[in-house]
């Protein structure tokens, strides 16, 4: 079987699977256009805005994408590419798009509130504070992370930080163009869209290279860039998200079709065939030149491709908050996280064509091995290869700049949330969904919640991280975190569907295999840091409570409704025999 063939039966795969089981979702949740979403009840024109659906899909893909359906899937790769792309198709459809998919659909019925506020609802405020601190904790991580591989890759890749900062000088231009001066959303994009392709040239052109043009050292250089991301986060955290964060994922979002399109014509063009082994055994040499074992580590390298808790802090963070209708939480919650895992596939079919041993070396550096692959498939179109590099890693760099952004935003909605008193319960509202009223705050929280002190802690403690480098020395947990992550969203989903009397055992399954493999991943972390690396194991052992407290918690409610729903069923039986 050649590469091209496998993509493309792996593209009809997801396909069905959209129409199919994300069909079978919409049942479950009783989607419906009718009912009205907070963009609209809880309109504020700053983060509450209704968006057509092109626009929010190109603003969630992007958040949501980064380099981790690129970076993931090459990573696992090196235990053969077959245990990858199982997990990658399982994942995705059965559990990653669920899991997006759901996440939003309980914002959007709870005023857009995220998904750590919802678990008030459904753990109450214990299971709510544990959620939250864990969140913020990993959101934190998250910016520090990003933050250091944007600044580094600014400082080696000149070119990528020149068309980086013309993206965001462009987003307010677009918006004014869209919004204020009566352009619509067509005509704007008809000339800004191809502006964006050009700054890729001007980028390659006009390089901003700190290093030779004012001789500083690339420490040096990397300390300015990240107090100019720190300017730019903080700005993009605390604006009206239709005059830079929106606008700027949207147009970013065409970097990513036109890569998405260069991939799937330059695979279907070439041909190429399979070299890399299907199975390289349950332990494997990995790119950090360590021997690991596939279990758990396959389930914690491939994230985004197949399941990412970071996922639903943006499904219920910022994109439920932007949601014009009901009828467009499928395509976007669903269909983005859909898209990502033909975009972790493709990743798969980029190595795949290597030699094992040219694979071993290239594999290390994860984006410019998916850069090296289609570049090369390119040539098949007549596209030099050296520019097809540069354009992908351009893309590449654009889509962790979105993530970075967006975790920003998300850390100041959760630090605000963090300080709110406990919900006050109400009568339940159109959509049948609990709802809550906001309770009269106490000075000191309103002053501890303002959006822009509450942007500036997160930026504060992200960037501290990064300068210091304790952003570096976390990432083997971040891995584990972000997945434990999703394993206590779908407790909270279960919950969810267990109190509507829907089929939860569609979120109960998922749900113990996150948990146990990232549970298992934080162990392994915690057992080989142990006596080298305090941060690593302090903030293991701290994640690994925080969720253990989740689950008991989640656990003891879990039975209570149990008991309920079959309590009520016992007692039914009963009066039908004396009846």
């Amino acid at each position: 079987m050649s590469g091209s063939l496998l993509f493309c039966i792996c593209l009809a795969y997801f396909v069905a699977a959209y129409f199919c089981y994300g069909g079978y979702l919409k049942r479950v949740f009783r989607i419906d256009p009718k009912n009205p979403t907070p963009a609209h009840t809880q309109f504020d024109g700053i983060d509450y805005v209704p968006t057509p659906r092109i626009v929010l899909f190109g603003h969630h893909f992007a958040s949501i994408a980064g380099p981790g359906p690129i970076v993931g899937p090459i990573m696992a790769a090196y235990f053969g590419w077959l245990p990858a792309l199982i997990w990658i198709l399982v994942g995705c459809v059965f559990v990653g798009a669920f899991h997006d998919f759901a996440a939003m659909v309980m914002s959007v019925r709870n005023k857009g509130r995220s998904i750590s506020y919802i678990m008030e609802d459904l753990m109450g405020y214990a299971g709510r504070m544990l959620f939250l601190i864990f969140c913020c904790s990993c959101l934190v991580l998250i910016v520090g992370i990003f933050t250091l591989l944007i600044a580094g890759m600014f400082v080696q890749i000149p070119a990528v930080a020149t068309a980086s900062l013309l993206f965001i000088g462009m987003a307010p231009l677009f918006a004014l163009c869209s919004m204020k001066l009566g352009f619509g959303l067509k005509k704007s994009s008809f000339v800004f869209v191809p502006l964006v392709f050009l700054t890729v040239l001007i980028g390659d052109l006009l390089p901003i290279d700190l290093v030779a043009s004012f001789g500083m050292s690339k420490q040096g250089a990397t300390y300015i860039w990240i107090a100019v991301l720190a300017i730019y986060v903080f700005a993009a955290s605390v604006v009206p998200v239709q005059w830079l964060l929106q606008p700027r994922d949207y147009l970013n979002s065409y970097l990513l079709y036109g890569m998405l399109a260069l991939g799937i014509v330059s695979i279907i063009a070439y041909n190429p065939d399979i070299n890399l082994n299907a199975f390289n055994g349950w332990t494997a040499l990995t790119a950090d030149g360590n021997m690991t074992a596939m279990i758990p580590a396959l389930f914690i390298f491939i994230a985004c491709g197949a399941c990412s808790g970071f996922h639903s802090l943006v499904a219920s963070g910022t994109t439920s908050k932007q949601i014009n209708s009901e009828k467009d939480l499928l395509p976007i919650g669903y269909g983005g996280m859909i898209l990502e895992g033909i975009l972790g596939v493709m990743a798969l079919v980029a190595v795949m064509a290597m030699e094992p041993a040219t694979f071993f070396e290239v594999g290390k550096n994860q984006p410019m091995a998916f850069a090296t692959g289609i570049a090369s498939f390119s040539a098949a179109l007549g596209i030099p290869e050296v520019y097809s590099k540069v354009f992908i890693s351009l893309a590449i760099s654009a889509f962790m700049m979105t993530s970075l952004d967006t975790a920003t935003r998300l850390g100041r909605f959760l630090w605000q949330e963090l300080f709110m008193p406990r919900a006050k319960k109400s009568a339940e509202n159109n959509n049948n969904e609990p709802s809550t009223i906001k309770p009269q705050m106490a000075q000191w929280r309103k002053v501890i919640t303002n959006p822009f002190l509450a942007a500036f802690i997160i930026v504060g403690l992200s960037m501290l991280m990064a300068l210091t480098g304790s952003a570096a020395s976390i990432w083997p947990i971040f891995g584990a975190s972000n997945q434990l992550m999703a394993g206590l969203t779908f407790l909270g989903i279960t919950l969810y569907l267990m109190i509507k009397g829907a089929n939860w055992f569609i979120s109960f399954i998922p749900m113990v295999l996150m948990m146990v493999m990232s549970l298992w991943g934080v162990a392994q972390v915690v057992s080989q840091q142990w006596g080298q690396n305090s941060v690593l194991v302090v903030s293991g052992i701290f994640l690994f409570a925080m969720a253990v407290l989740m689950i008991l918690l989640g656990a003891s409610i879990m039975l209570h409704h149990l008991k309920a729903i079959y309590g009520k069923k016992e007692f039914a039986y009963a009066k039908v025999e004396n009846d």
